[in-house]
């Protein structure tokens, strides 16, 4: 079985003038788009108002800083989107820095946040996408400016741009508000509407699809990754988020693929965000399916609820830069160190719970022992060592991280997919008159068994327990995302092939009426199944060839 690997280019290449190109048959739906496709893409239904904005964002938000409320939402656009007051004041806290990371100028990050609970996808949303929108989360991409001012009261211009989306394009996100947010910044809220006017002419997100978004005057030239290489879109420079925790490189890897609870304590919400989405894409092509944050405070309103020191810390990667949680979380069995974390002030300023030790004395990762694998760093940090000395290009050094990320999950993956094709029952075993044959149960034994002859050994250098790995992995919540999503396919894809074989029986039917030849049981000794399998048929429109 292959595996995708990482996505071309990242995707956006260069943000030019350009004329449209043709869009190829996106990768992924096994056949080229037909007109559903083209009308999902061209926007859905075009009487309902901001059809193709709310398939790219769910709202803009600007958010500043008020004397008396402290962060506000100053704009929310368009106007008729409906944000709970929880989301709101989430949003807020999520959109400035923290006071210690004393960020002046233009900083950009992301979050990630819960939505209220009953809030659905609009109807009107790209089918296409329901497998990279998030359904009970937003991402929020942040471009936020601190600049002196004189004449503001606090001696500052505080502000943040904020592209509010179910979709995990992190790279496009950020690009698009590199070219909006200064002009923003200058002409206020005429330029906002006039750029969500703009995105409301795109087409809608098609995977596998390469896009032309004018804005502004520039075109962004964006390809969507296919729906298999979800977990890599977050196109991140893995080099810069890697290099300082190079040697700890296989243990993260190794915690990611378990899900287990990890903090990221960072000096910025860039350094922050950018290392959780890299963690996060660090076992792709396997889709990481715990909960993360990007960028977490004390006002989020899981703080309690993933604090709470009552019960075991919860399935979450953390990034956070205030200096308080480095008491809250040092009971987490996975803390990671980036940098310094900044003490704007005096000591004084910091919590009373707070007592911070010497930054020196803190390690880069604090992990429980018991990673399962020997790490094997000859290779991989040889040949990154060697491009920093010769100034190799980060794109390239990213591209080695890359690569040897996903051989390692390719390594780990491959014998649970083949085990997994073995529960498969044999195309010759689907007949039309019968009911569709079962999959066989995944047994954790039968496949320990295999791994001997077909085990990740084969492949891959890192030595170790392998089966303890696969032992903790079978407890993770990834283990059971990727169980129901392959069983999921296993299923429509047996499905499909009864329907096609009942096809076949049908239109090659001897007597003079096809139809009367389907319909009637007696003549083709049909099992009482055959009402819900005509039910199928007319589903998925089979009876165009009577």
């Amino acid at each position: 079985m292959q595996f995708p690997g990482p996505p071309v280019g990242g995707s956006q290449g260069s943000l030019r003038l350009s004329d449209p190109v043709e869009m190829n048959p996106f990768d992924g739906f096994g056949s080229p788009r037909h007109d559903g496709a083209e009308e999902v893409a061209d926007g859905g239904d075009s009487r309902c108002p901001w059809a193709r904005f709310s398939s790219w964002l769910e709202c803009v938000c600007v958010v500043t800083f008020d004397l008396e409320l402290g962060q506000a939402i100053e704009l929310v656009y368009p106007q008729d989107v409906k944000l709970t007051e929880k989301e709101k004041t989430s949003i807020c806290y999520l959109s400035f820095p923290d006071s210690y990371s004393g960020c002046l100028g233009d900083t950009q990050f992301s979050f990630r946040l819960r939505q209220s609970v009953g809030r659905r996808v609009s109807d009107h949303c790209c089918l296409f996408l329901s497998s990279q929108r998030e359904t009970a989360h937003f991402f929020g991409y942040v471009y936020f400016r601190q600049v002196k001012d004189v004449s503001v009261k606090r001696g500052y211009f505080q502000k943040s741009l904020v592209l509010v989306s179910r979709l995990p394009y992190t790279h496009l996100f950020h690009s698009l508000l590199q070219i909006i947010a200064p002009e923003f910044f200058e002409k206020l809220e005429p330029c906002l509407e006039a750029v969500c006017n703009e995105i409301d002419q795109w087409l809608s997100p098609v995977p596998g699809l390469t896009l032309n978004l004018p804005v502004m005057g520039v075109v962004l030239q964006n390809l969507l990754p296919a729906p298999t290489v979800l977990p890599t879109i977050h196109e991140l420079d893995l080099f810069r988020c890697f290099q300082s925790v190079l040697i700890h490189l296989q243990m993260l890897w190794e915690l990611m693929l378990l899900g287990e609870p990890v903090v990221v304590m960072a000096p910025s919400p860039t350094v922050s965000s950018e290392t959780v989405l890299a963690l996060v894409s660090s076992i792709s092509p396997m889709k990481f399916c715990c909960d993360f944050r990007p960028y977490f405070t004390i006002h989020d309103s899981e703080f309690r609820e993933y604090t709470t020191r009552t019960q075991a810390p919860p399935n979450v990667v953390l990034g956070v830069t205030n200096p308080y949680f480095i008491k809250t979380f040092q009971n987490w069995p996975h803390i990671v160190r980036l940098g310094e974390i900044r003490m704007t002030g005096t000591r004084r300023d910091l919590p009373k719970q707070v007592k911070v030790k010497k930054l020196s004395k803190l390690k880069t990762l604090d992990t429980k022992p018991g990673n399962l694998l020997v790490r094997l760093i000859s290779w991989l940090e040889t040949r990154v060592l060697q491009g920093i000395q010769r100034k190799r290009p980060p794109e390239v050094q990213s591209a080695i991280l890359r690569r040897h990320l996903l051989e390692l999950t390719q390594s780990f993956i491959i014998p649970l997919e083949r085990y997994m094709a073995s529960l498969m029952p044999l195309q010759r075993s689907v007949t039309p008159w019968k009911t569709p044959p079962q999959i066989r149960p995944f047994s954790q034994d039968e496949f320990m068994s295999t791994l001997d002859h077909t085990g990740p050994q084969l492949t891959s250098m890192l030595k170790g327990d392998w089966m303890g790995l696969y032992r903790k992995f079978f407890r993770s919540p990834n283990f059971d995302g990727w169980y129901r999503q392959r069983h999921k396919e296993m299923t429509q894809k047996l499905e499909s092939l009864h329907l096609e074989v009942v096809c076949e029986a049908v239109s090659s039917g001897t007597s003079g009426s096809v139809r009367h030849t389907w319909i009637c049981p007696s003549h083709l000794d049909l099992s009482d199944t055959s009402g819900s399998v005509r039910h199928k048929l007319t589903n998925l429109e089979c009876f165009f060839f009577f």
